[in-house]
């Protein structure tokens, strides 16, 4: 039998298809929530012993099965730290890889640089389309702030605004809108009938879907912030009475003694609590709201695969700070307690990325842009970022890893009160305001006992010293000029 052969032209062209469908770039979807408690999450309870996954008492959590089956399918982190554990700094560190203070931003409502380089940036100039949908937080005082002039490589970002937790949102021939307005008429936080089409969440991730939808036949980016689970803790019926049934019991440290107490937690603190009971209503309505954010993750996934994009699209699923949530009588964020700065952080790319695979070593935000780029085929396209890319560690078909990795976060540059140096086991903080704290997560996952002065950790206490120090410097922190640290940082 003969072999018919091509014309030489058309196996050219046969061979530039090939070429070009393997050496496609994959899409990047970032679902980022905001003040996110990672023991809320089905996938990190499993990562923990019982006592610690329910500290709110026996049983007592929300499933959250579509985001656990991105952990399933990708890659789970469990040492995910924010360079600064507050909304606007750490925004401005995932998005551009530099430490916050280097950014323009080192604390809230503060306006990004200029100049900042960001991923959304890099990928622009890729031939990307981008788009930023839901809250932004680094134009300045701005409330709501559609749309800020100045997109930072969002090219579509028609539903960006600055900043605001509100909770229902329209559509306008005008633009969108907050749909609900005080007795002022000003934009306000209530729920003013917010239903599956204009509550928060559900209007920001069809928003999300519908540029997906506009740009499915080209490389897309899009990240979509969303405002929950960040207080106020309200949310859309059905959600806000699935929770009623559970009783919320106050976390063991709630209760702690003084000399459990780092005097870097201060009671002059807006956000600080003096052994109270939890309140049961705002707890149950935090778990609707983390329901809720799961069952629009699932109707995400469920769009890609419909739609053949879920083996060419990057999922990426992270928070911007965690929420202590009654632990060591605390609500909210801005410590280095493993509740208020450790986040979930999770990446599903069934292309590169191992499914089931778990990886230990410490990483910041600052690390997730060169991280993200090499892994997108986009290495060294960041190159003044602080942050160190891990790609491998992605890559790597070992289905856990560790490389013992130091990374150092720090408090906003408004009150510089501490500075912190993390592995995946140890934690060391240093303070103006007390003697160096030094956590070992392992044996004292609740971080009640300092062994700083134990001779047993001196070797342990230097190391994350000195690791400190030199990233410090690479990095030129501003802490090492204040003369408290000096005695601690050993200068």
């Amino acid at each position: 039998m003969i072999k018919r052969r091509l014309p030489l032209v058309l196996l050219s062209l046969f061979s530039a298809v090939q070429w070009a469908a393997a050496a496609k770039t994959p899409n990047l979807v970032v679902i980022y929530t905001d003040e996110h408690n990672f023991r809320t999450l089905g996938c990190y309870r499993d990562q923990l012993s019982d006592a610690e996954s329910f500290i709110w008492g026996e049983g007592v959590k929300v499933d959250t099965p579509h985001i656990d089956s991105l952990a399933k399918e990708g890659t789970l982190l469990t040492s995910f730290y924010a360079a600064t554990p507050v909304c606007a700094p750490s925004r401005a560190s995932l998005l551009s890889g530099l430490y916050p203070y280097a950014t323009g931003v080192p604390q809230n409502n503060m306006p990004m640089n200029d100049d900042v380089l960001t991923f959304a940036q890099v990928l622009k100039g890729k031939g990307y389309a981008t788009s930023y949908v839901g809250k932004w937080h680094l134009d300045g005082n701005a409330k709501p702030g559609w749309a800020p002039a100045r997109k930072f490589g969002f090219e579509d970002n028609t539903y960006m605004y600055n900043r605001g937790h509100y909770k229902r949102f329209v559509d306008t021939p005008q633009g969108p809108k907050v749909g609900a307005v005080d007795k002022k008429g000003l934009p306000s936080y209530g729920l003013n009938g917010a239903d599956e089409k204009s509550y928060a969440t559900d209007f920001l991730m069809d928003r999300s879907i519908d540029f997906i939808r506009a740009n499915k036949d080209k490389p897309f980016c899009v990240m979509m912030s969303l405002p929950d689970p960040h207080g106020p803790n309200t949310v859309r019926a059905p959600y806000d009475t699935r929770f009623n049934h559970l009783k919320f019991d106050s976390p063991a440290t709630m209760f702690k003694s003084e000399s459990e107490t780092p005097a870097w937690v201060s009671q002059k603190s807006s956000n600080f609590i003096w052994a109270q009971a939890l309140k049961q209503q705002s707890m149950a309505n935090y778990f609707g709201m983390v329901q809720l954010i799961d069952d629009n993750v699932g109707k995400l996934l469920g769009f890609l695969k419909e739609n053949k994009l879920e083996k060419d699209t990057i999922v990426v699923f992270t928070s911007d700070h965690g929420d202590l949530m009654g632990e060591h009588r605390l609500h909210n964020k801005g410590l280095p307690y493993e509740t208020s700065a450790c986040v979930a952080f999770i990446v599903k790319y069934p292309k590169a990325v191992a499914p089931s695979k778990v990886i230990r070593s410490a990483m910041t935000t600052t690390d997730f842009g060169p991280t993200m780029m090499n892994l997108m085929g986009f290495e060294g396209t960041l190159p003044a970022a602080h942050g160190v890319d891990l790609a491998d560690e992605f890559r790597s078909k070992k289905a856990e890893a560790n490389t013992d990795r130091i990374v150092y976060i720090r408090s906003t540059e408004y009150d510089s009160r501490w500075v912190a140096a993390i592995s995946d086991r140890y934690k060391l903080v240093l303070s103006t305001e007390d003697d160096p704290w030094l956590f070992d997560l392992e044996k004292d996952p609740e971080e009640l006992v300092n062994y700083a002065l134990d001779p047993n950790y001196a070797a342990i206490r230097k190391e994350l010293t000195d690791s400190m120090v030199d990233q410090m410097k690479t990095s030129n922190d501003p802490v090492l000029k204040i003369d408290a640290y000096k005695k601690w940082l050993e200068l």
